[in-house]
């Protein structure tokens, strides 16, 4: 009886209606739109990170600031920071085996250099990882030449999009065994390594600055770090390197600083070349299970993350280190993304508070038109409860007609932008959408919410107008005949 009558005031009110719906669906539509092509993104980046270089879960060491794979994710203090090795490692990793939600772990020391590729050089970010698990756990790297690191053996394996910019700049595409020359330097010095190119890489969902990275074997990037580390507080250096820091530009160059190799037609290129590459294999950082700065770990199917994130921190806390979700990992883009779909959210509550003001007004005019009809029911016997729920009914009933029209265009937007395949210029924007082509998807669970939000600003802006409502007294429908 209610919705029927609901209905003949609906039809009967059409103009007022038809703005209340189309206030409803534009608020709908936009907010299923913006939160869509958020989700989309947040979607495409969890499948890049996840499944090539974060993992699930990423144990590192307590910090005042928190910290990405490859320094801090405060951008100011970025370039300056030097990412701490990993304490109590060794007790650490037997909690996490202990775990049985635990499907797979391994371990990484990141470190930042200049890489010289065929006389190309470029900012590079190192993955010093433990080769044994590493490349088990990450099915979304995709070996394109060559072949992957082993343990012990010195190397390293570059993206093929570094491969193809170098052919662009020199004409030449990469060959595995190419020699690879690294310098990272810092307030005290500077380092030089030299390693064959082993394996040319590609991952299935390229990310942001994931083409930067270069798999390095452990001991190459711990030996670079050194200098960095040596840029810190309280720092002893052995004899050698006081001499090293001290001598006269000349005397680092004489002959007899390299007595121990049988050079007999002087200083050269090549010579230095094959010093650089014996070098490589020095006893620069000896380890035997730490000097890691990053415990990478998979969990099993449908275990939930933040769960096991929260138990496992109860566990490691006396160890001055903390687990950490993929978007913190991650770095700085996939938190800003999250900050992005915040302020968006911000906004279109702003919208929904402006909608909802017009949607008042014209429901109070459309209110204080029916005096007489309501009057009239209030005469006849209607309760409160009667007529609050003819209103109520009334405003629910445009609100999902408005939902459902807001959801309807949105899904035939989206068709028709696939429909373009509009090819995404900006390589930042192409990163975060999954691919060079735009393609949104539509998401059930994002419309379902944006059904739900038109659903409640319908309930909302019925609230005052049930109020003025419940005022009219049978007496002005006998004033006004």
């Amino acid at each position: 009886m209610i919705f029927s009558l609901a209905l003949r005031n609906i039809s009967r009110n059409r103009t007022n209606n038809a703005i209340i719906i189309m206030l409803i669906a534009v608020i709908c539509f936009f907010f299923f739109m913006g939160n869509s092509v958020i989700e989309k993104s947040n979607m495409s980046l969890y499948q890049a990170f996840i499944t090539s270089i974060t993992g699930d879960v990423v144990v590192q060491k307590r910090g005042d600031v928190t910290m990405n794979l490859f320094g801090a994710n405060t951008p100011v203090i970025e370039d300056f920071f030097v990412v701490p090795v990993f304490p109590f490692y060794d007790e650490v990793m037997e909690i996490i085996r202990a775990e049985k939600d635990v499907g797979g772990i391994t371990s990484q020391v990141s470190g930042r250099a200049f890489l010289d590729l065929r006389g190309v050089r470029s900012p590079a970010l190192l993955s010093g990882v433990d080769t044994e698990t590493y490349f088990s756990m990450f099915p979304g790297i995709i070996l394109e030449e060559g072949g992957i690191l082993h343990n012990g053996e010195s190397g390293a394996m570059i993206t093929k999009d570094r491969a193809l910019k170098v052919q662009n700049q020199t004409g030449q595409y990469p060959k595995i065994g190419d020699p690879l020359l690294f310098s990272s330097g810092g307030a005290y010095g500077f380092k030089i390594r030299e390693v064959p190119l082993v394996g040319i890489f590609s991952y299935k969902n390229p990310g942001l600055f994931m083409n930067e990275i270069v798999i390095v074997d452990p001991q190459t990037v711990r030996a670079l770090n050194s200098i960095q580390v040596a840029s810190a507080d309280n720092v002893e250096l052995n004899e050698e390197e006081i001499k090293i820091l001290t001598a006269d530009i000349d005397d680092i160059f004489n002959m007899d600083s390299f007595a121990q190799t049988s050079v007999t037609d002087g200083f050269s290129a090549d010579f230095l070349q094959a010093w650089l590459s014996q070098s490589a294999n020095d006893n620069d950082a000896v380890v035997s299970g730490g000097d890691w700065n990053f415990i990478i770990v998979n969990l099993n199917d449908n275990v939930n993350a933040d769960s096991f994130i929260a138990l496992l921190n109860r566990k490691i806390a006396p160890f001055g280190v903390v687990a950490v979700d993929w978007r913190t990992s991650a770095g700085v883009s996939t938190i800003l993304l999250l900050l992005l779909q915040v302020l968006f959210n911000a906004g279109i509550f702003l919208v929904c508070i402006a909608g909802a003001i017009s949607a008042i007004n014209i429901l109070l005019i459309s209110v204080f038109r029916r005096t007489r009809e309501i009057g009239t029911l209030r005469a006849i016997g209607a309760s409160n409860f009667y007529v609050s729920s003819l209103v109520l009914c009334e405003n629910i009933t445009l609100s999902v007609i408005a939902g459902a029209a807001g959801i309807i265009a949105g899904g035939m937007f989206i068709n028709w932008i696939n429909s373009l395949s509009y090819k995404i210029p900006n390589e930042l924007v192409a990163s975060l959408l999954g691919g060079d082509v735009l393609n949104l998807i539509f998401i059930p669970q994002v419309a379902f919410v944006s059904f739900l939000l038109a659903v409640a600003l319908g309930i909302i802006v019925s609230i005052y107008p049930i109020h003025v409502t419940l005022k009219i007294r049978p007496i002005e429908a006998v004033r006004q005949g």
